[in-house]
């Protein structure tokens, strides 16, 4: 164990409240259902509102003045620290704004009031979102779809903590790093989104124009094929690779889904793409497996000696499914079917494909920078929080 700095202690959060009654959850679910839910009165505070280190003042909850009296053992006021025991991450914690002056928690959250004399809130608030506070929790985790902790592993939680004086001293130190990283953040977001943007106005500038030779032609007349994907009997796949069940079903536009089998729908043995026609609705993937699509998938077949599947997948790509009337919830062939497409003659269709292919390379390099960027951040504020409560800072 790390010895600490004279003066620090090590407490249970228990010990830095007056009492249990003031780490306490919420209601069982028996007594907080939807049909007490209101449009205003007494807010409620549940697991969406709670961010790692902040609250999010989305999709509020309220409940009548009866029903709050009712359950007053599980209120909140401004100031509070409230927990959440249940999902991923465990244990995210934020500070009650004061604007929500006084509310009830929900059955897997908890409500932290700890004595001010003993604690400062943001300090607190710092540690019980880092990784020695987590990593307490993650031992008592119950549960593997939904992980969850109960209250006294929560008032049990172990806190390394200095006089008062010293937590208000790492806490500006913490403010101010973290607001710099933020800064940084936003930064790079914002040049992520640049990238992509200069990609997507490249696709615009290219498709958006008719050049010398150019024709416009229906989706269907220059494809081979255009079919919905099927369903699949549970009877012929296999969730695993195997001697018999050799050939990938993919269930939507996006991945493959792991499963694997001889079904009744129409095997794919051509270079194609597939459009997922639910859930994310057009999301376009070039597919040059063999492989079995269902009933989430539209699968377009290009006849190549017209349209070079790259031109199309990246037409395909651009195009805006869900401006083009199809604001329900799924794609079906009919729609696909009388999409216009911007055709030149093959070989600047190969030309245009060379420029796009070389500039999407370019920046997914860039995305990938970007990405690791906001993880090496990411990594310096759990650092940064790591040796602040091993009084390193």
């Amino acid at each position: 164990m790390t010895k600490l700095p004279k003066g620090w202690k090590d407490l249970k959060i228990l010990e830095l409240c007056d009492g249990k009654e003031n780490i306490v959850g919420g209601p069982f679910g028996s007594n907080l259902k939807v049909e007490h839910y209101k449009n205003k009165g007494i807010p409620i505070l549940r697991l969406q509102n709670i961010g790692k280190g902040y609250f999010i003042d989305k999709d509020i909850k309220y409940i009548s003045k009866e029903k709050a009296n009712e359950l007053k053992y599980h209120s909140f006021q401004s100031g509070d620290l409230a927990l959440a025991k249940l999902g991923i991450p465990i244990g995210k914690t934020c500070i009650i704004p004061e604007n929500f002056e006084y509310g009830i928690v929900v059955a897997d959250v908890v409500r932290i009031r700890p004595n001010k004399k003993k604690v400062d809130y943001i300090f607190l608030n710092y540690f019980l979102n880092s990784n020695i506070s987590v990593s307490q929790l993650t031992k008592n985790i119950s549960g593997s779809t939904r992980p969850r902790v109960n209250l006294d592993e929560v008032r049990n939680i172990i806190i390394s903590i200095p006089p008062l004086q010293e937590q208000k001293r790492i806490v500006s130190i913490l403010d101010k790093a973290f607001d710099n990283i933020e800064k940084a953040k936003k930064n790079i977001e914002q040049n992520l989104i640049n990238s992509k943007e200069l990609f997507q106005s490249k696709l615009d500038e290219i498709f958006s124009t008719k050049g010398k030779g150019w024709e416009e032609k229906k989706l269907e007349d220059v494809c081979e094929k255009i079919f919905a994907g099927g369903d699949v009997p549970k009877s012929d796949f296999s969730k695993f690779k195997t001697k018999n069940y050799t050939i990938p079903i993919y269930s939507n536009g996006v991945k493959d889904n792991g499963l694997y089998g001889y079904t009744n729908i129409k095997k794919v043995d051509q270079p194609s793409i597939t459009i997922s026609a639910r859930g994310t609705i057009g999301f376009p993937i070039k597919r040059l497996d063999t492989f079995y699509p269902v009933i989430r998938l539209i699968v377009v077949i290009p006849n190549v000696t017209i349209i070079n599947i790259d031109y199309l997948y990246f037409y395909l790509f651009k195009y805006d499914f869900i401006q083009s009337g199809t604001s329900i919830p799924q794609l079906t062939v009919p729609m696909v079917k009388p999409i216009n497409i911007k055709l030149p003659p093959i070989k600047e269709q190969s030309n245009i494909v060379k420029i796009l292919e070389e500039l999407l390379t370019e920046t997914q390099k860039l995305e990938t920078t970007y990405i690791k960027q906001l993880e090496n951040l990411e990594e310096l504020k759990k650092s940064l929080l790591d040796k602040a409560f091993k009084g390193e800072l």
